[in-house]
């Protein structure tokens, strides 16, 4: 079975790289979101609001699940062949590498060439931050850090989860992720109905953001700095970010281009000044968009990679194990 779950999660990274989301198409994250938002409207409400959001956090994830389970076990019943290629689909559908690349060329386009206004605009469409007042090198700054972190929560995490327990458990993660994105805040209405979301979603990403960080690193040469320097960068910055996970990627990626990631960032005009990552020998600029893409792509192979190596090694202890077994 681990064999199919690799096979399936092969060519739902062929499939994202091709099609990836297509504007039009109803995505599964649209209908997961609306899920969250007809519970969240029903729930989030009077007192015991985080056991209120511990509900609605098992309500989706199971719903999920089991819409997923059902899906792909009738598929492999039909035949092993379907039901990799069902399989393969949905787990495309929970990745996000060719829409994440996209996005970020979006911002890149404009700032290339000199139009700060149409960047901010792009930029304030794939970040939470304030971009009206934006300069050249903030706005590259917040392109980069959204292809750093979502590095992991969108293509390496979901990734990793398949190989677990298939379409199923990438599509829980997918939830779990969106649930955060939609009430894992820490403003009045949500601090406590999110709280849940926000631990889960820190918890499913805690080992593949640090497994894609160290990936990042072992595939791409630092272009400023030897390696032992790149190294220490990740591990001492990592675990300044707010997040115990985005740090992993950012770092990373700073240390990687030899940039100063974080610092000021204004959130509907409220400061947040966050943890910078890495060290600034030289100024950031469009084209390290362009180079921090390069990663992602690199470091989105080795993972698939990492994974038929982990899986492979996985099913032969499996047949040992059976084969060694008395009865």
């Amino acid at each position: 079975m681990i064999v199919y779950h690799l096979l399936a999660i092969t060519m739902a990274y062929f499939i994202d790289k091709v099609v990836g989301d297509p504007p039009h198409w109803h995505h599964p994250v649209r209908w997961i979101g609306s899920l969250i938002s007809f519970s969240e409207k029903r729930l989030n409400y009077g007192k015991s609001k985080r056991l209120k959001g511990v509900a609605m956090l098992l309500f989706v994830l199971m719903t999920v699940f089991l819409i997923v389970m059902v899906l792909v076990g009738i598929s492999y019943v039909i035949h092993p062949i379907a039901g990799i290629v069902v399989e393969s689909m949905i787990i495309a559908s929970a990745i996000a590498q060719r829409s994440l690349k996209e996005a970020s060329l979006d911002v890149y386009g404009p700032l290339e060439k000199g139009d700060l206004a149409g960047a901010r605009v792009k930029l304030s469409y794939i970040v939470g931050r304030d971009t009206e007042t934006l300069n050249e090198s903030e706005i590259a700054r917040g392109a980069i850090e959204t292809v750093a972190e979502n590095t992991s929560d969108g293509v390496t995490a979901p990734l990793f989860w398949a190989l677990v327990g298939g379409a199923p458990l990438a599509m829980v993660y997918r939830a779990t992720n969106t649930c955060d994105s939609m009430v894992g805040y820490m403003s009045e209405r949500f601090k406590d109905f999110g709280w849940a979301s926000a631990k889960w979603d820190d918890a499913m990403n805690w080992v593949p953001s640090r497994i894609t960080g160290i990936l990042m690193l072992a595939g791409t040469k630092p272009m400023l700095i030897e390696y032992r320097r790149a190294w220490k960068i990740m591990f001492r910055d990592a675990r300044k970010h707010p997040s115990p996970n985005s740090g992993w990627g950012e770092a990373a990626v700073a240390a990687i281009l030899g940039i100063q990631l974080g610092g000021i960032n204004y959130y509907k005009g409220i400061v947040s000044n966050r943890a910078k990552m890495g060290e600034p020998l030289h100024p950031i600029g469009a084209g390290h968009i362009l180079l921090a893409n390069k990663i992602l792509d690199k470091t989105v192979f080795l993972f698939l990679l990492f994974l038929w190596i982990g899986g492979m090694i996985l099913e032969m202890a499996i047949t040992w194990i059976k084969s060694a077994a008395p009865f």
